[in-house]
């Protein structure tokens, strides 16, 4: 009962197992961590259309709710720029310049993206993440990078638009540029120099917290409030009890299928990050788990006045180098976030907000992986266009709109892969031992009136004609004609009924023309599996071999052996 208990709440197994030795350097860890979490949970809470105080909730109670169900002794989670958008998207129409509605949605929200999480945990399905392919990742963060940065830049300056869509806000920025406080740009374009500028120059040093202090620092002695400054102000004291947020049923479709689009980018973000730090650590994670981790935090976030939450690498790597050993790191850094709220209300009082909106556009910096789109660019066009798609959609049809386009266009690239996969035609080259593709090895020599060809996918409805007619054009090129058509079948991974019909019928079509058809390397699975489906009484049994060069010296043989 006991192994049981830990293997679903792992908190209890860390409780039982923990070392005296490892308490100071989680303590440090968590004092060092809090530096970052709280700029960043308010600045995150805006980007998602929510005041900043529901940030800090949220960084609280996802802290300590990881710390009981999740799996990993350092992965951090919380508010996330590329969630923030996706929220504002969803809740900020529902709410209608509502601020209680809105954060009744976002509540409501994250209660979903944690239900079907959990649910995606409990039945392992956390390969789902593998929906959204690296390039169209990457295309998809930059074209957020880019919604984010637009968006942001109007409090960077010290006004607000009111505008709806990348275009638009263009427009409306540019239009409202007399606006411009000179004192909000001023103390936004410091902010941001410190973070980009450490972030550079020194990556150990805490960048938002300098800038966080500088600019505090700043605002108190040139009274920027003021000169028109927009500033943070005491935040509530105290810590919101769990209620469950009420809202119309309506929006209840909404609001789920935005869950689904967060919950996949979530899982996405969780599973790499975890996979790598795990790596570096050397300890070992349970996908699934995670899964179980991240919903028990959203739940607790939706309960608990907060929204939809992911895993952050770069908090996880704050935690990471500043010594965690275990999640007693993030019980701290939430323990003093909690101790701020109850006890120092007013430490950020005098924070300007364009301070948040360079925390924002820093965090989008980030997320434009230019190096990545270069190297796309460089090694293969067509993923980078998939890149370029999915940053495009982000930005002129929307971001939960984007998010769709990027799954499409994944489950699309898959479905191209197989349906048009790579096949070669195999020769013996000089000094090289077994065949191999002839447009790599040139001189390679095929085998006389033998032509041996590779299909590197599956054999399925989808490409079956695609199977028959790569065949038929590589026969009418061959001079001579070749007596025998070898298929090297080892990528061969399965085949359907409707390719074992198609091979039926081809095994025939060649046998007119006076051609055979044999294959080399196919796995017993498989063969298995064309057994079943009675294949074999159209391909003699005889015809399928173990490898090509068995294969080649056995239809050589039988090509020279008289009629």
């Amino acid at each position: 009962m006991s192994g049981r208990i830990e293997h679903w709440i792992p908190g209890v197994r860390v409780i039982r197992t923990y070392e005296r030795s490892w308490l100071s350097r989680d303590l440090i860890a968590g004092i060092v961590l809090v530096t970052l979490l709280v700029p960043q949970g308010m600045a995150y809470a805006e980007l998602a259309g929510l005041p900043p105080i529901t940030g800090l909730y949220t960084t609280v109670i996802c802290l300590v709710a990881y710390a009981l169900v999740g799996p990993s002794p350092i992965l951090i989670l919380g508010p996330d720029s590329s969630l923030g958008p996706m929220i504002a998207a969803t809740i900020l129409p529902l709410a209608a310049g509502s601020e209680e509605m809105a954060i009744a949605l976002a509540g409501m929200l994250a209660l979903l993206v944690g239900v079907v999480t959990l649910s995606a945990g409990a039945l392992r399905l956390g390969f789902v993440a593998d929906l959204l392919s690296n390039p169209v990742r990457t295309g998809y963060l930059a074209g957020l990078a880019i919604v984010i940065f637009v968006g942001q830049l109007p409090k960077l300056f010290g006004f607000s638009t009111d505008a709806d869509g990348l275009v638009a806000e263009v427009v409306a920025f540019v239009r409202d540029l007399d606006l411009t406080n000179p004192w909000a740009l001023g103390i936004g374009l410091t902010s941001l120099a410190i973070i980009l500028g450490l972030r550079r120059l020194s990556p150990k040093t805490p960048g938002i917290l300098v800038a966080v202090v500088v600019a505090i620092a700043l605002s108190t002695v040139l009274d920027l409030a003021a000169r028109g400054v927009a500033v943070i102000g005491v935040l509530p004291q105290g810590f919101p009890v769990p209620t469950f947020p009420s809202v119309p049923t309506s929006d209840m479709p909404v609001l789920f299928i935005a869950a689904v689009g967060i919950s996949l980018v979530a899982i996405g973000d969780t599973i790499s990050v975890s996979g790598g730090f795990s790596a570096r650590a050397g300890y070992e994670v349970d996908g699934n788990q995670e899964l179980a981790g991240i919903g028990a935090a959203n739940l607790a976030a939706g309960l608990f006045s907060g929204f939809a939450v992911s895993t952050s690498g770069s908090r996880t790597a704050v935690a990471f180098q500043s010594g965690a050993k275990t999640q007693l790191t993030g019980l701290v850094a939430a323990a003093l976030v909690l101790l701020m709220l109850l006890a120092v209300p007013g430490l950020v009082e005098a924070m300007p907000q364009p301070v948040l909106a360079a925390v924002v556009i820093a965090a989008s910096v980030s997320l434009f992986d230019v190096a990545e789109l270069r190297r796309l660019f460089r090694v293969r066009r067509t993923e980078f266009g998939l890149a370029l798609a999915c940053a495009l959609g982000v930005m002129f049809v929307g971001v939960l709109q984007g998010i769709v386009i990027a799954v499409i266009l994944s489950v699309i690239y898959i479905f191209k892969r197989t349906w048009a996969p790579y096949s070669a035609v195999l020769g013996k080259p000089p000094g090289v031992a077994g065949y191999h593709d002839v447009r790599a090895y040139p001189d390679a020599r095929q085998a006389p009136g033998l032509l041996i060809v590779r299909w590197s996918a599956p054999l399925f409805f989808a490409n079956a004609n695609q199977f028959r007619d790569r065949i038929r054009d590589l026969l009418k090129s061959s001079t001579p004609v070749p007596r025998w058509v070898l298929v090297a079948a080892e990528p061969i991974t399965d085949i359907d009924t409707t390719a074992a019909a198609m091979l039926a019928d081809l095994d025939i079509e060649l046998n007119t023309a006076g051609i055979h058809l044999a294959f080399a390397e196919l796995q017993s699975g498989v063969r298995d599996t064309i057994t079943r489906y009675g294949l074999l009484e159209t391909i003699e049994e005889g015809r399928f071999y173990r490898s090509v060069s068995e294969a080649v010296e056995a239809l050589q043989r039988e090509m020279a052996s008289p009629e």
